[in-house]
């Protein structure tokens, strides 16, 4: 059963983690200590979490997408924002569709990440944010981002097994400010890698 109670969730996201577990199986709970030094996306008021979109194509490969202002090779697994008065569930479905046009059927949930700022001072200004990934598979469409909001450059396939190696050169970004995510490349890298460690275990478990 899905732990209640941890930091800063809704009883309504609650109990709508207790039904996806129920439908989609039990989530890999990871908790995470990361280096705050970013603001997007974890400190972004519209949004508590964000779901991650783990898309399995026909041939068993896993999509990774990049975007115009991240560094060069940065590519990762798709996410997307929840609101604070959003479903996760319908998170899910929409970030999927504006990110990358496709199609998909909702096969597992793997993994749920709280992570907790390394940063932080007074309990109030503690940071929580949460990452819920979703093992999604393509069912149809185009691949292709309808949002030029998103600023999606390319999208790239990699065999599930390959994750690890994802991780790693997420973690190895170097430091560099950017006004983008205001703050540092480097912690955020560190941030991202985290999904997709949590991902492979769940996919290898």
């Amino acid at each position: 059963m899905v732990e209640a109670g941890r930091e800063r969730l809704s009883a309504a996201a609650e109990r709508e983690l207790a039904e996806l577990a129920e439908r989609y199986g039990q989530p890999r709970l990871v908790s995470a200590h990361i280096d705050d030094a970013f603001f997007d996306p974890i400190r972004r008021p519209d949004r508590f979490g964000e779901v991650c979109m783990v898309i399995r194509r026909p041939g068993g490969k896993l999509i990774l997408s990049t975007k115009d202002f991240y560094p060069r090779g940065a590519y990762r697994l798709p996410t997307g924002g929840i609101a604070h008065d959003e479903a996760i569930f319908d998170a899910l479905l929409r970030e999927t569709r504006e990110e990358t046009g496709l199609e998909v059927e909702v096969r597992r949930l793997l993994a749920w990440i709280e992570y907790e700022g390394a940063g932080v001072g007074r309990s109030e200004d503690r940071l929580s944010f949460h990452t819920f990934a979703f093992l999604l598979d393509e069912t149809g469409g185009t691949l292709g981002s309808l949002d030029p909001g998103e600023r999606i450059l390319d999208f790239r396939e990699i065999e599930p097994a390959e994750l690890p190696a994802v991780a790693a050169r997420l973690e190895a970004i170097a430091s560099a400010i950017s006004p983008e995510i205001v703050g540092d490349w480097a912690a955020w890298g560190r941030f991202r890698a985290v999904v997709h460690r949590a991902v492979h275990e769940a996919l290898a478990g």
